[in-house]
């Protein structure tokens, strides 16, 4: 058993601290949003600042919103740098910038500590029944040493490649993740404002080849029309201008992405921006003068 620091209980951490602590392992968290108490009641030590955290952990998690946060979590006044000594692990699970990411990463082995970038898919769903994706950049015996932690919080744990890797990957997912959501959206709204029942469309659709997690997962939530998060449309607009601002670098046209990013900026502009990443089809709804409706 290790003693391990949590950095960052929100909708996605703190479901994943706490298959880290029902493994037995001794945990230490600090989070903007408050710590959850029934991980403080099982035995979790809170602590004051991630500097803390830092100081009585040997590997550091932490997962919060942005590049700015990540670099104020690590660097920021009574950081994570604050607490290193050499050996300690940090695994930073957020979605961020790639570039940022090898930067980060060079500051924490110059201190004799080693990073890995591991940005997780399967959103609050996937890290409340530990189903996650894990996709990670960093050196290979490091992530071999913390892979056994990632199999307590997910099912799919991949090194793709050095630091910045893991983040490029989420990258590309958060990609496919966005468009399909419009794409079920459409196929929805085409369904529906032409008199099928919906529900059974989606029903058939996902016994075919057009079967997708997003179309199991967003479907339903666009049906019942529940949009609680999940996964905020700010933060997949956030995520998709990681994206494009890395593709205006490549010097690559990625059109579909820049369409869901001026969707996800309509959701923005009506106040949606804290609904649930699936609400992307409120805007297109809103385009047809027709909401999705489920037939009695």
């Amino acid at each position: 058993m290790s003693n391990l620091g949590f950095i960052g209980l929100g909708i996605m951490g703190r479901p994943m601290a706490g298959h880290l602590q029902a493994a037995g392992h001794k945990m230490f968290l600090h989070s903007r949003s408050g710590l959850p108490q029934d991980l403080i009641d099982k035995g979790a030590v809170a602590c004051a600042n991630s500097r803390e955290v830092t100081e009585k952990s040997e590997i550091i998690f932490s997962i919060v919103s942005d590049t700015p946060d990540v670099e104020q979590v690590l660097f920021g006044k009574n950081g994570v740098a604050e607490g290193l000594s050499p050996g300690k692990i940090v695994v930073d699970m957020s979605t961020i910038s790639p570039i940022a990411t090898k930067e980060f990463a060079q500051r924490i082995e110059k201190a004799g500590c080693f990073y890995l970038d591991a940005p997780v898919s399967g959103g609050d769903v996937g890290a409340k029944a530990a189903t996650l994706t894990f996709m990670v950049g960093g050196r290979p015996e490091i992530f071999e040493r913390i892979k056994p932690l990632f199999q307590l919080m997910g099912k799919t744990i991949t090194l793709i490649g050095g630091n910045g890797d893991g983040q490029t990957a989420k990258a590309a997912n958060q990609i496919v993740v966005a468009l399909t959501i419009e794409a079920v959206g459409e196929a929805l709204l085409f369904a529906s404002k032409a008199g099928a029942d919906p529900a059974k469309v989606r029903q058939a659709l996902l016994g075919g080849f057009a079967a997708s997690r997003i179309l199991e997962v967003h479907g339903e939530r666009m049906l019942k029309r529940t949009f609680n998060p999940g996964f905020r449309v700010q933060l997949h607009h956030k995520d998709l201008n990681i994206v494009l601002s890395g593709a205006r670098a490549l010097k690559i046209a990625l059109p579909g992405t820049a369409l869901c990013q001026e969707l996800f900026n309509s959701n923005r502009a009506a106040g949606e921006e804290g609904l649930d990443d699936s609400a992307m089809v409120k805007v297109l709804e809103r385009m047809a003068h027709h909401e999705i409706r489920l037939k009695e």
